[in-house]
């Protein structure tokens, strides 16, 4: 897999941006070893057709997506490795791994298909996972990034005697749902002058491009762009950055195994200009947030209900104001971190206390406090 490039001070790009970005004033910390971004680990339980040569039962096998953060010297490997609690090490799998520079990233993707089928599990509950790099030209052997996930299971949607003892297994992600992240990227002609303000939430079941998101500055809806009586560049939340899943399709109603992380834009919305020329739309000025500093609130509307809701602050030069939780955790990333409240029945039963311990792997938050 290509290397995806950036300074690491800079708000998060798409995962299919390759680019190189100036340095933003939403900074990630500056590391002279790799690190993990821990808000970009992306970890699957990928499915096996048998357990033990027996197609009669299905098991699973982790699959992963991470980001480093660089540098990753020459003659680096990563690797993951994986224990189950009371029976020890499981499987231990090597990543394509790239020589990048410190300021740069690396994504890799490995497990899956990568393990042996008579590797595959049935186990459920909680397993660890280590990610780790080791360097035979340095004889180094670090570890990066300690984690731990719940893995469940449902019936699948099979039926018939054959089938008993076919399951779908899952990894857990109830602990991602009232974290949200609030940041800004580059304009596709100017750059780092004229960056957009965007945001990426969390939800389980159907929830993605249906949803509406709404912004509020002093009680007053702002954000929105009107020709001839109708909102042109209406903000939605269309664009996937995360999905985990079950292994196999279940028998139960709706994907209420599947957690996605969406992004979301606000096309008629800027947070400064730096450009030094006035910009217009065609049709007419676009609202700028260091215009109208001060406390601001996203409401986000599906099927007619309000379903998430979280508020962050803009200071004089459109900066958005740190509260020093992505930072002080060191999340790996230059995007700010909010409590994100979880309103209605969208998203079905969930865990509301999974954060406190299952967030990030295993890696809470000290300083996040979710908004019941």
């Amino acid at each position: 897999m290509k290397a995806k490039v950036r300074f690491l001070q800079v708000s998060l790009l798409l995962l299919t941006l390759p680019a190189l970005m100036a340095v933003s004033r939403n900074s990630a910390p500056d590391e002279d070893q790799p690190t993990i971004a821990k808000d970009w680990i992306e970890l699957n339980a990928f499915p096996i057709s048998s357990y033990h040569k027996s197609f009669a039962t299905l098991s699973w096998v982790p699959r992963m997506k991470f980001r480093v953060n660089g540098p990753i010297p020459s003659g680096s490997q990563l690797y993951v490795e994986f224990s189950i609690p009371g029976s020890g090490p499981w499987v231990k799998f090597d990543c394509k791994t790239g020589e990048i520079q410190k300021g740069y990233w690396w994504t890799t993707e490995c497990g899956g298909r990568d393990i042996p089928e008579d590797k595959g599990s049935i186990f459920t509950g909680t397993v660890n996972f280590t990610i780790g790099l080791r360097n035979e030209l340095a004889s180094t052997n670090m570890t990066l990034f300690n984690g731990k996930a719940k893995v469940g299971k449902a019936h699948t949607n099979e039926v018939g005697p054959n089938y008993v003892n076919h399951y779908a297994f899952y990894i857990d992600h109830d602990w991602a749902l009232p974290i949200g992240y609030v940041f800004y990227l580059p304009d596709d002609v100017r750059g780092w002058k004229y960056p957009s303000f965007h945001f990426a939430i969390w939800t389980r079941g159907p929830q993605n491009s249906s949803m509406e998101p709404h912004l509020f500055h002093n009680g007053k809806e702002v954000g929105r762009t009107f020709y001839q009586g109708e909102e042109v560049g209406k903000a939605g939340c269309g664009s996937t950055e995360m999905e985990i899943t079950a292994s196999e399709y279940t028998s139960e109603k709706g994907p209420k195994y599947t957690w996605t992380r969406s992004r979301c834009d606000f096309p008629g919305l800027h947070a400064y200009n730096k450009t030094g020329e006035k910009i217009d739309s065609m049709f007419g000025p676009l609202y700028q947030l260091d215009e109208n500093p001060g406390d601001y609130e996203i409401k986000i509307l599906y099927q007619g209900h309000v379903s998430r809701s979280f508020k962050f602050s803009v200071d004089a030069e459109g900066r958005i104001v740190d509260n020093g939780i992505a930072t002080s955790n060191k999340v790996g990333t230059g995007r700010i971190i909010v409590p994100v409240q979880v309103l209605g029945d969208s998203d079905g039963p969930w865990d509301h206390n999974a954060w406190k311990t299952g967030a990030f792997h295993g890696n809470p938050l000290a300083g996040f406090a979710a908004i019941p």
